[in-house]
């Protein structure tokens, strides 16, 4: 598949080649790259972590590389970074790669799969396990390089406005969740959205949707979720590690020179540390506010889990027919049986001694 010599012969190609023959600059030394991004100003934890990634890369660079960091609808909208990058008409999206699974559903494990990896895991497998150089495999059909940076840890089961008793309860559910994790909702017999962030509220209160899943507490009370619903299921099954990705046109990267490429490979290595331990310091006392606000928390029954699992095995099968993705996929599961074979046996067992020999969660 070469998306590229498509692209390149395109109305917006053609428009993105005009924008890269002449970038925009803010000095003469310094070179500036349009960011479009996924995530309305000010939204908790997403854009949070695109805003320090262009603070970082100002301040690495010496001021030489600058980013322009545009929200939806300042050049394009939330889901269509995608394609504005890949075809020149921005330089770097900042967004969650796995809202691009119609263009590959490889893109999932560069954010999250259902029952996938935790954070650190996630991170072991593109530093250590192979996972980068598959992200730039991938990019190279659509003319990207991709980086991460970002990650918003374990992501929350859901807001609701009824509890989930059995997996039954999602069938006719009209209930948001992107990526792979959607799609096992589908086989549940949800009615699966892909709304933006920035519409999720509207969509809530409006009964719109029955129900959500967005980030955690944290992000989840800066939206203000629990105006509008009041059940909170605090564990979920979709997104156990979520990575951002921030990913470079690839005809834009390879003019870079390569201290510029260090310092946004870099800065996207320190926006993933950042904003991880940003939204795992916070999670804590947003979840204890937002019980004080009539927020039941809850966790889905094993049953409900069961049927979680049933339905992602189905839904990741169903890809394997892809070549890239089957690589993917393996790569990432060999790589998850490695880390968890130590991690079961340390950290995973030391937490729950900890919980046994001094109390609390």
């Amino acid at each position: 598949m070469d998306r590229r010599s498509f692209l390149k012969t395109s109305a917006l190609g053609g428009a993105g080649a005009a924008a890269l023959a002449a970038p925009a600059v803010a000095g003469s030394h310094a070179r500036t790259l349009t960011m479009v991004t996924s995530w309305p100003r000010g939204f908790a934890v997403l854009d949070d972590a695109a805003t320090y990634f262009e603070n970082m890369v100002r301040e690495m660079s010496d001021g030489t590389l600058l980013i322009d960091k545009k929200a939806p609808g300042e050049l394009v909208g939330a889901l269509e970074v995608f394609d504005a990058v890949s075809s020149g008409q921005a330089d770097l999206y900042h967004s969650a790669d796995y809202y691009f699974i119609g263009q590959h559903p490889a893109y999932a494990y560069f954010t999250a799969v259902p029952f996938g990896g935790t954070a650190q895991e996630v991170t072991n497998w593109y530093y250590h396990g192979g996972g980068e150089q598959l992200h730039d495999e991938l990019g190279e059909i659509f003319n990207l390089k991709g980086l991460l940076a970002g990650n918003s840890g374990s992501q929350s089961g859901g807001w609701f406005r009824k509890e989930i008793n059995s997996a039954d309860d999602f069938n006719g559910l009209k209930f948001r969740m992107p990526g792979l994790g959607g799609k096992v909702l589908g086989e549940l017999g949800a009615s699966v959205q892909n709304i933006p962030g920035g519409e999720l509220y509207q969509a809530l209160s409006s009964g719109a949707l029955d129900g959500l899943e967005w980030v955690g507490p944290m992000a989840d009370e800066r939206a203000g979720f629990q105006e509008v619903a009041k059940i909170y299921y605090t564990a979920g099954f979709h997104e156990p590690g979520s990575a951002l990705a921030a990913s470079v046109n690839l005809d834009v990267w390879n003019e870079l020179s390569d201290q510029h490429k260090a310092i946004l490979r870099y800065a996207s290595m320190a926006t993933t540390h950042y904003q991880l331990a940003e939204t795992l310091s916070n999670n804590g006392a947003a979840l204890a506010r937002l019980q004080q606000q009539g927020v039941k928390t809850l966790q889905f029954s094993d049953d409900v889990w069961d049927a979680f699992g049933a339905a992602s095995k189905k839904v990741m099968d169903e890809n394997m027919g892809d070549e890239l993705f089957a690589r993917v996929r393996q790569s990432f599961e060999a790589s998850l049986a490695n880390s968890a074979s130590w991690i079961s046996k340390s950290d995973g067992y030391y937490v729950q001694q900890r919980v046994r020999v001094l109390g609390g969660e």
